[in-house]
């Protein structure tokens, strides 16, 4: 539909002698209104509705109450967000593609016009999250590890070839490439776009959604975007606007120069923390100031890449010359650049550097002041200075060690030291405190817990194998592996260990999996490659490896040794995320680290080391080394930069990136418009969302008679609920794959297998970290079936999946109650989409992160919030009860009721009462859950125009 244009904003732009047209933000003028202080990214906002404009889903007000936005309210005006373009990774990507194929055969199925099912907005696809480091520390790790790939996932890569032919514009990056985000910001990302619409050709920025929660990696070069659910994706591919309330904007000052030694990966912690400290979830951040211009726009990418950590929807850095640098090293063309340039000077888009935007809350950071950091054992937001790494190890410890299994083994240093006077609260995988007598306290000889483990590999080399031990470090792909200055970092110093004769402990996995091509080529030009190989720092891989839990089993005599002594080892990686369980499943603490530093913990071997006070090893005299010995020096870095890196390497890397390689090439490729789906597949299924789907929706229903499925503590995050990972022989998804056929070397991961949904409702609250308070002593998967007992305390205890088959046999609904923050973490459909078909109807949690509780609704389950201050331990809950709530049928009458009556009645038949605050938060949310869920209501609404 074509824009009203209320305000008159439509204009043209001459640049070079070729003419765009632009809707001009300076149109919108009116006594309350001054855009020109409007934050950034609230100018590319401002853009978007004025171009979209069509007096319906975007109107005149709309405008006018973004462009007179008050800094200091509350989100209340719900607007309309059209993004440029989607980006999507072939995990969640995956079943995008699987939906639109089965939104076409259901249009049909409804009479209506299978061909109307098309991304309507340009959708690219990189295939970047199946590649899984099984082979390391060879020369040949990474053709085999492609090979293996490409063996497991034939059928998924030969259905995202057919969808790349069957659908108008979806592209497909094809595996061995590289990861989404740096593929994005190194060439699918514009900053300014550019597309024929009503035959004129518009300019405007660049703006996206993915189905990535990291898609905020691409903040960094002025591109307004973030993560969302798959659905919300698919939605946008089909032309629907994004519903969000108008945010609240943190400005971020930052100021000075980071000092010498450290590294962006230093400063993006020390951001995470700040910004978790003050709380930023919903919010837009835009960082401004004059160190926005000393900071090069790898360290942009990375800050932007890790907004997810600290909660925020975007972190994002406006146009400057440093951005229009890099689209010009990144191969753009000079048309582009110049465009860029142009547009964002014209429009008020251009950092000024003594600026003052208005907005909601203003932080700021003296970037000397960074230090060397990590973040550990479990979440991005806990950062250590390196400095005191070791007596934080030591001091988290206690909580992974079980009680019993340990020795002791006293210190000759820091004795009264090596646990804190008062232990932190021990926590388990969700969040909520374990049993105590889970636990063991600090040995009273004042050491630490301690279960030595002799081991010899099957090469003959022997050592002794401890809590701590360093078992992966992996410079993986996602944060860091964008960043020159981080990447050449870590070949710097890996080129100095080795001329000082150190080498990996025998006991460490080391990988390398660059981000994009380009970052290999530097290696090769600057003559680093074989100083990380020599160490073990082989390439594995172009793609999202140890960070998503793709790190491959560890050394198989290690992993014995972890499991026989249940020894708690540790993971450290140079990405964004170390939640429990989520990197191997022999691995209980994971640490966040630079490049760099991931080098010097696997020369180390061990967390309980302190860094810049214990040698590393020793020289061929018998000398020790220490880190100082071997940290290369900013100019050092430098130097080799401008030596090593140039526009060419990326013109060569991304001349033909959608071609794919010989393997792409040769895969059989089904044709035709509809896809002929294969009963016997394992990976990709058609889906039941459109079953039985009449063309108008029918009434919301209150709920009545539902069971809880699972008690939840806080913190439970979307790795927690999604299936994500190794899949197991006797869980319930393996026992699928034993019944269809699969040998067990064949299972793949989850991720691998999201095109299935049978795989993934069976994977679904099956976290091995997870801990289900209705099923005490237990970890994992299990629930109890109350269902197979008269009396609620006999209900037997059974996985999850199989008590769900025998509600939904019983006709039973089911609930989950959670404590705060659920659904933190990765923007992941299936944490919605898996929960819904296991037969939940509705969530009561204390609080939600944003992506979750979109999804839930997008599913059509209703988010519930308990009353402020309370919770389900408060209000005497423990699982048992049988729920109902009423008023939710009010939605039928198009209203969004404030609060619905939840009655949860006993066993001995009292009833516990309260208001749950619904979280449906604006109408377009209330539009998917009438209609049972955002695909459902896609479809209705292409079905009547």
């Amino acid at each position: 539909m074509a824009s009203q244009d209320s305000f008159g904003a439509k204009s043209t732009l001459d640049v070079d002698g070729k003419s765009y047209e632009i809707f001009r933000l300076d149109a919108v003028t009116g006594d309350d209104v001054d855009v020109k202080t409007l934050p950034f990214s609230l100018k590319v906002l401002l853009e978007n509705l004025l171009r979209t404009e069509d007096g319906a889903n975007i109107t005149a007000d709309d405008i006018r109450a973004l462009a007179g936005w008050d800094a200091d309210a509350e989100p209340d005006k719900e607007i309309q967000f059209t993004p440029a373009r989607v980006i999507m990774q072939d995990f969640t990507g995956v079943p995008c593609v699987v939906d639109l194929a089965t939104m076409r055969e259901a249009m049909a199925d409804l009479g209506g016009d299978p061909a109307k099912i098309n991304p309507l907005a340009p959708a690219e696809m990189v295939i970047d999250h199946s590649v899984i480091a099984d082979v390391f520390g060879t020369p040949d790790a990474f053709e085999r590890n492609v090979e293996i790939e490409y063996e497991r996932n034939r059928e998924r890569y030969q259905f995202l070839r057919w969808g790349q032919g069957a659908f108008d514009d979806f592209k497909v990056v094809p595996p061995g490439t590289g990861i989404v985000h740096q593929v994005n910001i190194e060439h699918l990302a514009r900053t300014v776009f550019t597309r024929e619409v009503e035959g004129e050709l518009q300019a405007y920025p660049d703006t996206c959604v993915g189905t990535d929660s990291h898609t905020t990696m691409v903040n960094g070069i002025g591109v307004v975007g973030w993560g969302v659910g798959g659905i919300e994706a698919e939605a946008a591919m089909l032309g629907q606007p994004v519903s969000m309330l108008i945010p609240r904007v943190v400005g971020f000052k930052l100021s000075g120069d980071l000092p010498e030694g450290s590294t962006a990966t230093d400063l993006v912690l020390t951001i995470t923390e700040m910004l978790r400290k003050h709380g930023v979830v919903g919010k837009f951040v835009e960082f401004y100031g004059p160190g926005v211009s000393a900071l090069p726009l790898a360290n942009r990418a990375t800050i932007g890449n890790m907004s997810p950590e600290f909660g925020s929807t975007i972190a994002v850095f406006p146009i400057d010359e440093e951005t229009v640098t890099y689209l010009r090293l990144t191969g753009r063309s000079e048309e582009q650049i110049a465009l860029v340039e142009t547009y964002a000077k014209e429009q008020g888009l251009w950092h000024d550097p003594a600026a003052e935007p208005r907005f909601s809350e203003k932080l700021e950071l003296d970037l000397s002041t960074v230090v060397p950091s990590i973040a550990g054992p479990k979440r991005p937001q806990d950062r250590i200075q390196v400095t005191d790494a070791k007596q934080s190890f030591r001091g988290a410890l206690a909580d992974y060690v079980t009680e019993g299994e340990q020795e002791t083994s006293g210190y000759d240093e820091e004795v009264e030291d090596s646990f804190p006077a008062s232990d932190p609260p021990s926590h388990n995988g969700n969040g909520s405190e374990r049993p105590t007598d889970h636990l063991s306290a600090a040995p009273k000889d004042g050491g630490r817990p301690s279960n030595p483990v002799e081991v010899t590999l099957e090469d003959g080399t022997k050592f002794t194998l401890d809590h701590g031990a360093v078992t992966i470090a992996s410079i993986t792909s996602c944060t860091n592996t964008s960043n020159p200055s981080v990447m050449i970092g870590a070949a710097l110093l890996a080129k100095k260990a080795v001329e000082k004769g150190l080498s990996r402990k025998p006991w460490v996995k080391t990988t390398l999996a660059p981000g994009s091509k380009v970052v290999s080529d530097y290696y090769e030009k600057a003559g680093l490659t074989p100083y990380l190989e020599k160490l073990g720092f082989n390439l594995v891989g172009y793609g999202c490896v140890t960070c998503i839990g793709n790190s491959g089993p560890l050394i198989p005599e290690v992993s014995a040794a972890v499991n026989e002594k249940d020894l708690s080892v540790v993971s450290v990686l140079s990405g964004n995320r170390n939640f429990e369980g989520r990197i191997n499943p022999d691995i209980k603490m994971n640490y966040l680290a630079s490049p760099p530093l991931v080098v010097a913990y696997a020369l180390a071997g061990s967390m309980d080391v302190d860094l810049y006070g214990d040698p590393l090893g020793q020289d061929a005299e018998g000398n020790d080394v220490f880190l100082k010995d071997i940290w290369p020096s900013p100019a050092e870095v430098e130097e080799t930069i401008r030596g090593a890196i140039n526009s060419d390497m990326f013109d060569e890397s991304y001349a033909d990136v959608f071609a794919g390689d010989e393997r792409w090439r040769s895969l059989p490729t089904p044709e035709g418009d509809t896809f002929e789906w294969d009963s016997e597949s394992t990976y990709v299924r058609k889906p039941p969302y459109f079953d039985g789907m009449p063309a108008e929706p029918t009434p919301v229903n209150d709920i009545d008679g539902a069971r809880v499925l699972l008690k939840l503590g806080d913190s439970v995050t979307t790795d927690h609920i999604s299936p994500a990972g190794a899949i197991k022989k006797d869980s319930p998804a393996g026992k699928y794959l034993a019944e269809n056929g699969v040998d067990q070397r064949d299972f793949n991961s989850y991720g691998s297998r999201r095109g299935n949904h049978e795989v993934m409702i069976r994977g679904t609250f099956a976290n091995i970290r997870l801990r289900n308070q209705i099923a005490p002593g237990t970890e994992g998967g299990f629930t109890r079936d109350f269902t197979a007992a008269d009396n609620a305390a006999d209900a037997p205890v059974t996985t999850v999946y199989d008590a769900s088959v025998n509600y939904q046999a019983a006709g039973i609904p089911l609930v989950v109650l959670a404590g705060k923050e659920y659904g933190s973490g990765s923007s992941r459909d299936w944490a919605a989409k898996g929960t819904s078909l296991l037969g939940v109807k509705a969530a009561i949690a204390e609080s939600y992160e944003r992506i979750h509780r979109s999804n839930l609704i997008g599913m059509g389950v209703i988010p519930l919030q308990f009353p402020a201050g309370e919770s389900a331990d408060s209000l005497g809950l423990t699982g048992e009860e049988t729920f109902s709530f009423s008023g939710i049928t009010e939605l039928n009458e198009g209203r969004i009721p404030r609060t619905v009556k939840v009655t949860a009645t006993k066993a001995d038949g009292s009833v516990v009462e309260f208001d749950g605050v619904v979280r449906i938060d604006t109408p377009g949310e209330a539009n998917y859950y009438r209609n049972g869920g955002i695909m459902q209501y896609v479809l209705r609404n292409l079905l009547k125009g």
